[in-house]
């Protein structure tokens, strides 16, 4: 097991970073409980997603539909962000990317791959959805499928092979 060393000070200062979005949370839905005209704003989400990056290191991404701490007030676009997770399934050679969208049909989603991302957009009355997902593995484009199923989607891709080098015998003279 390792052993982290981490000076108080600094754990002091991570988790009052992490902390400023839900004080920012704090404000706004009192604000909002405060004002008359609460029935024209949506439901707000907002929070960190964190993960083991290939180096071993962190990645903390933050996604919602209010924004970082620093505004005062969510933004009053309509789209959201969906909830995705990206799952690379080793035993199928696969990578799903499953998105949570609840309340549209599957013929108002429109996926798009672009280069090494994926574009999800979806609109049914007044729900709006819309990411983009970049693709860090080697995938088959042509291999895509995508299925969508009591507010899921899935979309799963093939991954492609690693070449390797073929190796070439030397001779020693």
């Amino acid at each position: 097991m390792e052993n982290y060393d981490i000076e108080s000070d600094e754990f002091d200062n991570l988790f009052q970073r992490m902390m400023r979005p839900f004080r920012a949370l704090d404000d706004v839905w009192n604000e909002m409980r405060d004002s008359s005209n609460m029935q024209t704003f949506g439901p707000y989400y907002y929070g960190y997603s964190v993960t083991v990056g290939p180096d071993g290191k962190p990645v903390v991404k933050e996604y919602g539909n209010v924004g970082n701490a620093r505004q005062s007030l969510p933004a009053t676009e309509e789209t959201r962000e969906p909830l995705v997770d990206v799952i690379v399934d080793d035993k199928e050679k696969a990578l799903k990317i499953v998105a949570e969208m609840p309340g549209v049909e599957k013929k108002d989603i429109k996926i798009e791959v672009v280069g090494h991302a994926i574009l999800i957009d979806a609109e049914h009355e007044k729900r709006k959805y819309h990411t983009k997902i970049p693709i860090k593995h080697k995938v088959d484009e042509n291999s895509v499928k995508a299925t969508y199923a009591n507010g899921i989607l899935e979309v799963k891709f093939q991954l492609k092979e690693e070449e390797r080098p073929k190796g070439k015998t030397v001779e020693v003279e």
